[in-house]
């Protein structure tokens, strides 16, 4: 969603910017009074087409074309930006349904969100009546360790180099075979909460290192769940749990609805000077 502003000679360029958080339908003044926004600043609305965009005053100097795009290569900054920007989010989604933007969606100034919000009208509409009554939640699927096979236990007898090489190999198979059944059953469980969802989507599972787990993820699920249906999806889950032991299932949430709201192609921002 971001643009380019054109700005006369004889005029001064801007200073800042604007970072967009999301849309929601309307947004109570004292509400966005108590957001603070990426600057520090509480956040403020823009609003146009019968639609509210919340957005944060986003200083040239760190958040324009060049500036942003040397920041997005600093993990630490990435890392502050991407919470301050899912606090607003989530602080927005608490009070109803919101369309959250992409990380870094910045406008040159606040006529081009209004012209991007009466542009998109009808999509945004569409989105914020779908989500209505509604949550992302999401499930991960990690891969219980099982115990020696039998088949690996027996693999000891006999001569030690043989010995070692046969056990090395049946523990190998055994955890092929481990791996291929928690494959499935996460294919099973995401098909079946997909039966009770209104959507879903697998996500790429999660390097341990970004997961924090001691064993592999196999399932990464979002699910858009009906706020009705939240307690049946729940029980599914934990049903599901003693179906499939080879997983261990964790259900989280409720998030904003990053998960299905669909993505746009978005121009760097630039900032132009009119000749």
């Amino acid at each position: 969603m971001s643009s380019t502003v054109e700005v006369a000679a004889d005029r001064p360029a801007p200073v800042a910017a604007a970072w967009l958080h999301g849309v929601v339908r309307d947004a109570e003044p004292a509400t966005l009074a108590a957001i603070v926004g990426m600057d520090g600043a509480p956040v403020r609305a823009v609003s146009a087409a019968g639609l509210v965009a919340v957005v944060s005053t986003a200083p040239l100097d760190e958040y324009g074309e060049q500036p942003l795009r040397r920041n997005l290569e600093d993990l630490a900054w990435l890392e502050r930006a991407a919470r301050a920007h899912h606090a607003v989010v989530e602080a927005l989604a608490r009070r109803g349904p919101v369309v959250p933007a992409r990380l870094a969606t910045v406008h040159t100034n606040d006529d081009r969100v209004a012209g991007s919000l009466t542009a998109r009208r009808a999509e945004l509409v569409a989105t914020l009546d779908r989500l209505t009554g509604r949550g992302e939640w999401g499930v991960k699927g990690y891969l219980v360790p099982g115990a020696a096979t039998a088949s690996a236990e027996a693999a000891g007898a006999g001569r030690v180099g043989t010995a070692y090489l046969r056990r090395r190999r049946a523990q190998l198979t055994a955890r092929e075979e481990r791996q291929h059944v928690a494959s499935a059953a996460a294919d099973a469980v995401h098909a079946a909460l997909c039966e009770l969802a209104v959507a879903g989507r697998r996500h790429a599972p999660q390097d341990r290192r970004l997961s924090g787990a001691s064993t592999p993820m196999v399932l990464n699920g979002a699910y858009l769940v009906d706020l009705a249906e939240l307690s049946r999806f729940t029980e599914l889950v934990g049903s599901l749990s003693g179906r499939h032991p080879g997983l261990h299932l964790e259900l989280t949430g409720p998030w904003p609805a990053y998960s299905f709201v669909a993505e746009r192609p978005e121009p760097a921002l630039t900032v132009r000077e009119q000749r």
